[in-house]
Formats: structure tokens, sequence, C-alpha cells
């Protein structure tokens, strides 16, 4: 177990932003500098909004005219675009450049480190076993006999309960809450509000009532998982609710018990998913599309927003609509729906035009 130093919510080390040179960035991201190399950013914004001081990119033609506007002084842009009017005192000629931003942003913006320890008003429980340089922060719960790995950080007000396991280098920010047994890989980022292994729901009316069914299953969460503010995952009826390793959840997204996501998913804001359903590796699951229960998705599915998916989706393809079915096909009948008052106007008018027939 670590040491029980005190650590304050504001004891911190690291840089913070700093300054870079275009030159330095064309290095980073391998790509050409055209202009001046001793232009110094210390931040980025997107082109409207940027200033002399700030780095941005063009990597859509949609652009040009916020690019020839901006006061950006040095830009990212795509070799479709390098000769397209602006005043940036350096652009960097660089394919995919939002994409390699994600090299430049660690430079501009050093995370701040918690320094490891225990704060005063947090509560460790009996039996819990805390790896190397832990940080635990104020009002924290850890509940008897945890395991939380090296290097992860608790942050205020956050609940971890009896018997639950947490990887290594992961974090829990403030007012999120794992339940009992629940267990989180690796690098895993839980944002604040989330709930993970609540029960699931589920009920069976007999003597004219809705009967709890126990949930004595787990949720087990993969490595490199991020999961966003108030989203719920609940743990299994009987066996587990399992998150696949790289899986990015966005906010305010449902996932019923014993649902089963692959590898490397995306499930944006709002998407619902009830119980037992089956998502397979490299999914995308659009904004508040709905999942009924005991369905599959295929490997590398698409599922356009709003989408209802009330039967299995082939793996590969891309689904939309109400209900759901393969996108060209949904198209075409939401086509047909909105001609469809046009086509009532010229029956009622050829009906008027000849009465009694």
């Amino acid at each position: 177990m670590s040491d029980s130093t005190s650590a304050g919510s504001n004891d911190l080390s690291g840089d913070g932003a700093c300054t870079i040179t275009a030159e330095a960035i064309a290095t980073l991201v391998g790509g050409e500098l055209v202009g001046d190399g001793s232009a110094e950013v210390s931040g980025v914004a997107p082109l409207d909004r940027a200033k002399r001081g700030d780095l941005s990119f063009l990597g859509s033609g949609k652009y040009s005219a916020a690019f020839a506007a901006s006061a950006a002084g040095v830009v990212l842009v795509d070799p479709a675009f390098r000769d397209a009017a602006g005043s940036a005192e350096a652009r960097i000629i660089v394919a995919n450049p939002m994409e390699k931003m994600l090299a430049v942003l660690p430079r501009l913006y050093r995370q701040k480190a918690k320094r490891p320890g225990i704060a005063p008003t947090a509560r460790v429980g009996a039996g819990v076993r805390l790896g190397e340089r832990v940080f635990v922060g104020d009002y924290a719960v850890i509940g008897a006999s945890a395991h939380i790995g090296d290097d992860t950080v608790v942050e205020a007000h956050a609940v971890i309960g009896d018997g639950a396991v947490v990887g290594r280098r992961c974090q829990l920010h403030s007012h999120s809450t794992l339940y009992p047994q629940a267990t989180l890989g690796d690098r895993v980022v839980v944002h604040s509000g989330v709930r993970i292994g609540s029960d699931g729901f589920g009920y069976v009316f007999r003597d004219g009532a809705h009967n709890k069914i126990p949930h004595v299953g787990g949720c087990v969460i993969g490595d490199d998982v991020e999961i966003g503010a108030n989203t719920t995952i609940d743990r299994g009826s009987i066996g587990d609710t399992v998150i696949g390793a790289g899986t990015k959840i966005d906010n305010l997204v449902q996932i019923g018990h014993n649902v089963r996501v692959g590898r490397l998913c995306l499930l944006m804001a709002q998407v619902g998913v009830a119980g037992s359903v089956v998502i397979e590796d490299g999914c995308i699951i659009a904004g508040q599309a709905g999942l009924a229960g005991h369905l599959t998705v295929g490997a590398g599915a698409r599922i356009a927003a709003q989408a209802g998916v009330f039967g299995d989706v082939p793996a590969g393809e891309t689904w939309s609509g109400y209900p759901a079915r393969p996108h060209r096909e949904s198209l075409r009948a939401t086509g047909a729906l909105f001609k469809l008052a046009a086509l009532m106007r010229r029956v009622e008018k050829l009906l008027e035009d000849h009465p009694g027939t």
C-alpha cells in the first residue's frame, strides 16, 4: 500500500501551456514549412477565433474563406489548399492536418500530474490495496478490499465500491461511481457522473407486482476505454456486461445488462442499448440511436443518428432510419414519404376535376 501523504487538490506539478515555433511543429508532424519558421504559438483555436499566437488547421475547402480572414499565426494546411489565400506567418503543408494536431497538443498543453497521496478527508476501507503513486482526492471513498493499480487518480468525491478492481494509470473524475465488484482495465478514463455496475432493468410480473430480478453478474471495462459524463453501464444479471478494449463512449449513454461491446467501438451521445445486445468490434453507433434487446450488430457496422434498431445488423453495413434498415433503402423510403404530400394534392385535384369518378 502506498503511503498516506496528504494530497491537496491544488498540489500539482507540471509545466502547463508552453510555446513552440512553426519550425518545431513542422518537424514534429513531418510537414513542409512555408513562411516564417520562427513564428511562435502558445495555443490552438479554430480559424475564425484564432489570434496571432494560435495554431489552427485547414483541412476542407469549405473553410477557405475562414482561412483567408483568420489571424492565426501558424496553420496546418492540407496539400490540396497549399496556395489558398491567407495571412498566416507560417503554414505547414501536411496530409490530414486535424490528425496531426494530436502530435502537437501535448507539447502545447502539458497535463499537470497529481502528487501521489491520500487526502485527509478520503475514506479508505479495510483490506484495500493501493498501487504505487496513487492519488486519492478529498472525500473520495474506496470500499473494503478494492484494488487500485499504479499511477491511478481518484478525484474528489469519487466512489469505488467494495471489491472493485481498478487497473493502472486510470482516472476516475469527481462524482463518478464504480459499484462493488466492477472491474476497470488499464488506462481507463471515467468522467464525472458515470455509474458503472448498477443493477440492470429486469423484472418479472408476478402476484400483481413487478418483482425485481437479482443481478449477480459483473461489469468489466477493458483497457484504454473512455466513458463520458453521466453515462451508465449496468452489471450483468447472471453473466458480465463487457466493454472491449479501446472503445470510446460519449456522454449520456445507457448500456443495459449483459451487453457485450467489442474492441475499438464508438458510441455517441444519448445512445441507448438494451439488455443482452452484442456489438462486435469496430462498430460506430451515432447519437440518439436506440438498440432493442437481444440483437447483434456485426463487426464494423455503422448505425446512423436516431436510428431505431430492432433486428440484427450484418457486419460492415450502414443502417439508418426508424425502423432501421440499410441506409440506401432508408433514404429511398424517406424520399418517397416526402413526395407523398404532393402526390395527394394531385389526387385531390383529379377528384375535383372529375367528380364522381
